[in-house]
């Protein structure tokens, strides 16, 4: 059986880079489960619909063509035949891409896109809801968090404005798979650690619960 490394976290923790170091580490395919949400948003934006008419968004999203590929050991996502990667930074994602990734019928379809991965590889997936729906039975579940502050000024520096603290409200009190720490997910602090500290981490911990490469 193919195994699921469950990696949540709020906006600008690291986790998914430390997803992706932590994937060439052990050689797993790494799934960027919010480029998928990003993905939809940015098809939404491109049909003129507003991000909170849900039932517009519904009925668009049966519409859509979803190819979730792989190139490398990296996850990739196409909508309607075009491959989506700058696209899913734009501003007017970043600023909409919460209240998409809210719809339930979004999260639904997304999910089975999600665990499809799993049939043909190991995974490390990276998100806000791995651990606690997408692979909720794995046991190899780890929480990336950082201060406000300190994820405030790591999007800063990636040239992304948004409000931190608004997402995260956001993400974490909504109906449907809200961010919260999975059970049995190992918490690991990001805010004063380097990336390789981060990565050592979190492979220490995998091993502990009981991970054999």
């Amino acid at each position: 059986m193919n195994r699921a490394v469950a990696i949540d976290g709020p906006a600008a923790s690291g986790k998914s880079t430390v997803a992706k170091r932590l994937a060439d580490r052990l050689g797993l395919v790494m799934v960027n489960s919010g480029a998928m949400y990003r993905a939809v948003t940015w098809k939404i934006i491109q049909l003129g619909i507003a991000p909170q008419n849900y039932a517009a968004v519904e009925e668009a999203l049966d519409a859509m063509d979803l190819d979730c590929g792989i190139n490398g050991n990296r996850s990739t996502i196409a909508i309607d035949g075009q491959l989506l990667e700058e696209e899913l930074r734009a501003p007017q994602v970043n600023d909409a891409v919460s209240h998409i990734a809210a719809i339930p019928p979004v999260r639904e379809r997304l999910v089975r896109l999600q665990r499809a991965y799993l049939k043909d590889n190991d995974v490390v997936m990276e998100g806000r809801d791995i651990g606690t729906v997408v692979f909720k039975n794995t046991p190899f579940k780890i929480y990336i968090d950082a201060s406000e502050e300190v994820r405030r000024a790591r999007r800063a520096a990636d040239g992304e404005a948004d409000a931190v603290a608004a997402r995260d409200q956001h993400d974490s009190n909504r109906k449907t798979s809200p961010l919260k720490i999975a059970e049995g997910a190992v918490v690991i602090d990001s805010s004063n650690l380097g990336i390789e500290d981060v990565v050592d981490t979190v492979y220490k911990a995998l091993l502990e619960l009981g991970w054999e490469d």
